[in-house]
C-alpha cells in the first residue's frame, strides 16, 4: 500500500472508533460489527489486513452474522484486504451505497454561531437527528432501533449541537482530527444555512479541542450534502462502499 493509500486507509480505524458498534467481535485483522440493524456502519465487517485464508474468513463472517440473525454485510473502504472486493463479487455481493470520505484542514478562523457545544445529546437533539436519520431503521428483536442508535452516540465522547429552528451535529474529536457526524436539518427548516452553521460551530469547538483537519463521510448520491460541504472547503480524499449479499 502506497504511503497516500495508508493515510486514507486510517480513516476506516477513525470512523470506526468514532461509531462504534456496541457489539463486536474479532477474527484476525477483521471485526464483525453490529447494532441491532442501525446503520451499516455499525452494522458490518471491517475487514482490515492481508488474509491467507479469504475465502474461509468470508465463511466465517457469513456464519456469524447468520448466528444473530442479521445479513452479512461488508465495509470496503482503502484499507481492506487485498482481493475481498473480488472475492465478495464473485459470491453475488452487491456494491451499494459508495461513500466519500471528505477532509478539511481547520484554521480556526471558523465563524461560530453561538451555540453551546454540549457533551450529550438532549431529547431535542435526539428527535432532531432520529426525525431525519431514522426512517431508514426499523426496530428490531434486539431492541428499538432508536435506543441502538443512543448507544452508538454514547460509546464515546463527543460534541453535540443543537439549533432550536431544527439542525443538529455530531463531533467526535480524534486527536489531530474531528469527526463530523449526525448533519441534520429537518425539512421545514432546508434551505436557510442551518447545516453551514452547525458545521462551522462543530469546527470552531474542533480548533479549541486541538484539532487542526476535520473529516466527514457523505454518500455519493446526495449531492446537495456534498455541495454544502464542498462550498464549506471539504475536498474528497477517499472511498469506500458496502458489499451485501444479493
Amino acid at each position: 500500500m502506497s504511503e497516500v493509500n495508508a493515510e486514507i486507509a486510517r480513516f476506516d480505524l477513525l470512523v470506526d472508533a468514532a461509531w462504534p458498534a456496541p457489539g463486536r467481535a474479532e477474527d484476525g485483522g477483521w471485526v464483525y460489527r453490529h447494532a441491532g440493524g442501525v446503520t451499516k456502519r455499525a452494522n458490518s465487517v471491517l475487514p482490515l489486513g492481508e488474509r491467507a485464508d479469504l475465502p474461509e474468513a468470508v465463511d466465517r463472517a457469513e456464519r456469524f452474522y447468520a448466528g444473530i440473525g442479521q445479513p452479512c454485510v461488508f465495509s470496503v473502504g482503502m484499507g481492506a484486504s487485498p482481493g475481498l472486493d473480488d472475492e465478495l463479487g464473485r459470491r453475488g455481493y452487491r456494491l451499494v451505497d459508495p461513500t466519500l470520505v471528505m477532509t478539511s484542514p481547520i484554521s480556526g478562523d471558523e465563524a461560530a454561531v453561538g451555540a453551546a457545544v454540549e457533551d450529550r445529546p438532549s431529547e431535542r437533539w435526539l428527535r432532531t437527528w432520529w426525525s431525519v436519520d431514522g426512517g431508514r431503521h426499523r426496530d428490531t428483536g434486539e431492541g428499538p432501533a432508536r435506543t441502538w442508535g443512543e448507544r452508538i452516540l454514547g460509546g464515546v465522547p463527543a460534541g453535540y449541537v443543537l439549533l432550536e429552528e431544527g439542525a443538529v451535529g455530531r463531533g467526535v474529536p480524534q486527536g489531530r482530527w474531528l469527526g463530523i457526524y449526525c448533519m441534520a436539518v429537518e425539512p421545514h427548516a432546508r434551505r436557510r444555512g442551518l447545516g453551514a452553521a452547525v458545521l462551522r460551530t462543530l469546527l470552531a469547538w474542533g480548533w479549541q479541542c486541538g484539532a487542526d483537519s476535520a473529516y466527514l463521510v457523505v454518500t455519493e448520491a446526495n449531492g446537495g450534502a456534498r455541495a454544502l460541504y464542498e462550498r464549506e472547503g471539504f475536498a474528497v480524499a477517499g472511498r469506500y462502499h458496502y458489499r451485501v449479499r444479493s
